[in-house]
């Protein structure tokens, strides 16, 4: 009559409400919040127990066969844990078996409170197994195993059940048998096929790492890669969360989703690589750790489906939302597709899909919608918990067109985020299994009238606990009474999609803030965008330009990757470290610092000297040089106020370029040399340096001008001479012949007279040969 009274929004007495409590005491103790066991105790205490709360942890290790069928002993074992002040003693541990669950909401509820009473708890079964401890003193922790036929648990219609495993027992205040702590799981029941039509289940099965290249490379022909650290070799050696992953998921059937720059770094430690450790380089030493994971990779991968994301996997939210507003950005994006597929089909051997798109956490927008798909790819994996169907009573299938040509393939949330957390502890792994399964059922039992496709694309870089339970979870799923045989992406894509599920991309608000946190900031591109004009800036002079291009385009590509989440400051250090060892590189060809020439005359050569200490040679550049006074010193024989030369220059070597100058005045003359590019573009730094003219002194004119006049007088004798010989020869021809020797000692033309001095004086102008020192 109360509760019919409630229901009617009547209000009881007080007298009424306090027998109502008092009788719920007495008669519902054993049910109400699972604070008493089956054996009856005093009603007083229930109320002092729900306050106290819990003092054991009680821990589940495993559950086996997680899906157990009616011929099957299911065996429990764990731990039970007195968290408590006081010793517990007279303590046992059993099984309860709840009512079966109402659907996937009443399964992540039960989920959240795993570990608390709960009112459908039900009784202790009184003939189930019982593991009994005399006495669990404070701190103590005691295994147990419970061992009991399916068919004594009274289990009913097919569904997920909560099943509890409590310890319960008395302290040195409480004489009488309490429940002091439980732990619940989830039981999958269906002993027989399911009548009707089963899901089919795809799982992503992600091959992803870190950035562990550095830009730098070795000055050898074979460029031998340089390692931040060995990290890498630690994760694809026995145990390690790479190899563990190539070898739980080759004996699975799953699609594999595999950055391209993990093959290409772990394929470059193939061969010779040196490891960072400090300011030193040393040798790496796992070639042999790397053949063997890329060979049992390759096996693993043959006739299976593989998708290749964006090399280095970058940050498509990031590219969206910051990216974008600097140019270049997308074109990365592009780059980082097109290298994709080659690199896995020359490592791998096999061709994989470059079709699919992966953003963060599967959560869109119309911008990461729009960038995702300009690289081409048609497919955004993205996740229910961001295309929501609430409107739907069921789970639909994956694939739907969301426009403009682009598919969505929907990973559903609750299965994608099941194994995250800390699996290496044996509670959180045997419950997460138990989750999955209760919820792989119970999504095949909402409707199975249609067959649908469901995705689960789990967290992108699994620990090694993390992929052990997933590889767990997947084999319990072996016997297919609920889902059909896994099948790869490819097929999920081409399903049928429902014609009732969501099709709206939700709008750039509902992007999830602890996303949106963690994204590069739009520094992080004018980083990159600096950095690859310093590379456009400098590849147009090298003779072999892909040595230099393509480590550094990968660079580029490392810093945009998905992986720096939660990073910033390892990222924002990536960056800088890239800018400058490539600045370092640009700066290997430059000018030679001269501070003063001297000019030994007024025309001379200047010498400027290119050193390029790069190992390639270096070509298409022009070297110019500018007197800030062209008045005074002019460049060229035809007085240029600028002079250019073009300059070529083998790996490891210096060219001198010579100039010809011609002074007009005496003093220091400032001269700017600068390298530049054929198109003009300026290359390093401007040198500067001063050319001291000396040597153009009124002294040197006037002595200059000694020697012109000593000429002419030389000449103007020579002149004189010549013509009183031809007058003499003349009046030989008229005079008597007797009276020739009359006058031949008055000749001054007599073959003793000395000879004209007609050399040039030592100070005349120097030829325009003369060096200047430098």
């Amino acid at each position: 009559m109360a509760e019919a009274a409630d229901s009617q929004g009547m209000t009881p007495s007080p007298a009424r409400r306090w027998l109502r409590r008092t009788a719920a005491l007495l008669v519902g103790a054993p049910l109400f919040a699972g604070l008493l066991s089956a054996t009856a105790a005093p009603a007083a205490h229930a109320a002092t127990d729900a306050v106290s709360g819990q003092s054991v942890q009680v821990s589940l290790d495993s559950v086996a066969p997680q899906a157990p069928v009616k011929s099957d002993t299911l065996t429990i074992s764990g731990t039970v844990t007195n968290n408590g002040k006081q010793a517990v003693t007279s303590a046992h541990v059993g099984l309860r078996v709840g009512q079966k669950l109402s659907g996937r909401s009443a399964i992540d509820e039960a989920a959240r409170h795993s570990a608390s009473p709960s009112a459908s708890d039900g009784a202790e079964l009184s003939d189930g197994p019982t593991a009994k401890f005399a006495k669990l003193d404070a701190g103590v922790s005691q295994d147990f195993t419970l061992s009991v036929p399916v068919s004594k648990l009274g289990l009913g219609d097919d569904g997920v059940y909560q099943l509890g495993v409590s310890l319960s027992g008395q302290s040195a205040n409480q004489h009488y048998d309490q429940m002091l702590g439980i732990q619940h799981t989830l039981l999958p029941w269906q002993p027989d096929a399911v009548e009707g039509k089963k899901n089919q289940l795809t799982f992503l099965w992600p091959l992803i790492s870190s950035s562990h290249l550095t830009a730098q490379t070795g000055s050898d022909a074979q460029q031998t890669p340089v390692f931040a650290d060995d990290s890498l070799a630690r994760g694809i050696g026995p145990g390690g969360r790479l190899e563990q992953m190539v070898s739980l998921g080759k004996q699975l059937p799953v699609t594999w989703v595999i950055d391209p720059d993990l093959l290409a770094t772990v394929d470059a430690m193939t061969r010779n690589y040196k490891i960072k450790v400090g300011d030193t380089l040393v040798n790496g030493t796992s070639q042999d750790v790397a053949k063997a994971w890329l060979s049992q990779l390759e096996a693993a991968v043959q006739g299976e489906k593989v998708v290749a994301l964006p090399f280095a996997d970058p940050d498509l939210a990031s590219l969206a939302h910051h990216g974008r507003d600097v140019p270049g950005s997308l074109g990365h994006l592009q780059t980082a597709t097109e290298v994709a597929q080659k690199t896995i089909d020359t490592i791998l051997h096999v061709t994989p899909s470059v079709d699919y798109a992966w953003p963060v956490d599967g959560a869109v927008d119309p911008s990461i919608v729009d960038v995702a798909t300009s690289a081409g790819a048609h497919n955004v994996i993205a996740r229910s918990d961001s295309l929501r169907d609430g409107a739907l009573a069921y789970t639909p299938t994956a694939a739907r067109p969301i426009g403009g040509g682009a598919n969505a393939i929907v990973a559903d949330a609750r299965l994608s985020t099941a194994f995250q957390g800390d699996m290496s502890m044996a509670n959180n792994s045997a419950l997460a299994v138990q989750e999955f399964l209760a919820q792989t059922l119970a999504t095949t039992l909402q409707d199975t009238d249609k067959q649908r496709s469901i995705v689960v694309a789990p967290q992108r870089m699994p620990t090694v606990s993390q992929a052990q339970t997933m590889a767990t979870a997947l084999h319990a799923l072996d016997p297919q009474r609920w889902t059909q045989p896994l099948v790869d992406l490819g097929a999920a894509s081409a399903a049928k999609p429902d014609p009732l599920a969501t099709t709206r991309v939700p709008g750039t608000n509902a992007y999830p803030d602890a996303l949106r946190q963690q994204e590069l900031p739009l520094d992080a591109f004018q980083d990159m965008k600096d950095t690859q004009g310093t590379l456009e800036r400098f590849k147009v002079i090298l003779t072999a330009p892909d040595r230099v291009v393509t480590p550094f385009g990968n660079a580029i590509n490392r810093e945009m990757s998905t992986s720096w989440r939660g990073d910033s400051g390892g990222a924002q250090n990536y960056r800088s470290g890239v800018q400058l060892y490539l600045d370092g590189l640009a700066d290997q060809v430059h000018l030679i610092q001269k501070s003063t020439a001297t000019m030994s005359g007024r025309s001379a050569t200047i010498a400027v000297t290119v050193q390029n200490k790069l190992v390639q040679g270096v070509d298409h550049l022009v070297l110019r040089i500018q007197p800030k006074s062209p008045t005074r010193l002019q460049l060229g024989d035809d007085g240029d106020a600028v002079g250019e030369q073009p300059v070529k220059v083998d790996g490891d070597r210096s060219q001198s370029v010579k100039f010809t100058a011609i002074a007009n005045a005496n003093g220091p003359v400032p001269v700017t040399a600068r390298l530049y590019t054929q198109d003009g573009t300026p290359y390093g730094e401007p040198m500067e340096f001063t050319v001291q003219v000396s040597e153009i002194t009124p002294t040197v004119m006037l002595v200059i001008a000694g020697g012109v006049l000593l000429l002419v007088l030389a000449g103007i004798r020579m002149y004189t001479h010549r013509k009183r010989s031809m007058a003499r020869e003349e009046s030989e021809g008229d005079d008597d012949p007797g009276q020739s020797n009359g006058s031949a000692d008055a000749d001054p033309g007599q073959p003793s007279d000395p000879t004209p001095d007609t050399g040039p004086e030592s100070g005349a102008t120097p030829g325009p040969g003369e060096k200047v020192d430098h």
